[in-house]
């Protein structure tokens, strides 16, 4: 059987590359972001560990239990219309460039197939 998708229509996928070392204010910079979403009132945010990684600043890290590095890459998810996230990136791209290093922000077009 072939399946036929909804096709709701485009939004934007804006993420944010970092680690779970860095922060903000003695909060992790992830949490910020997430929390800083919720309250500009977009569609949702997700928070996702990444078991390896590398970036422009750091060497190839990993989260395996029997290493002593506790540091390994986050990415923070949101979709929602490409307006209300530029707004959103535009309030906190400050914040983001007072970090030493080890962020990247992407902002790329989605199809939104199912959306309950």
């Amino acid at each position: 059987p072939r399946i036929t998708y909804i096709y709701i229509n485009m939004k934007k996928i804006l993420r944010f590359y970092l680690s779970n070392t860095d922060t903000l204010r003695h909060v992790s910079l992830y949490e910020e972001i997430a929390h800083a979403a919720q309250r500009e009132g977009l569609a949702g945010a997700t928070v996702l560990q990444g078991i390896m990684g590398y970036g422009k600043a750091s060497k190839l890290r990993s989260n395996k239990v029997w290493e002593l590095n506790v540091k390994y890459p986050i990415v923070v998810e949101i979709i929602d219309d490409e307006e209300k996230l530029r707004s959103f990136l535009d309030k906190i791209l400050l914040t983001l460039e007072s970090q030493p290093k080890g962020i990247l922000v992407t902002l790329q077009d989605v199809d939104v197939v199912l959306c309950k």
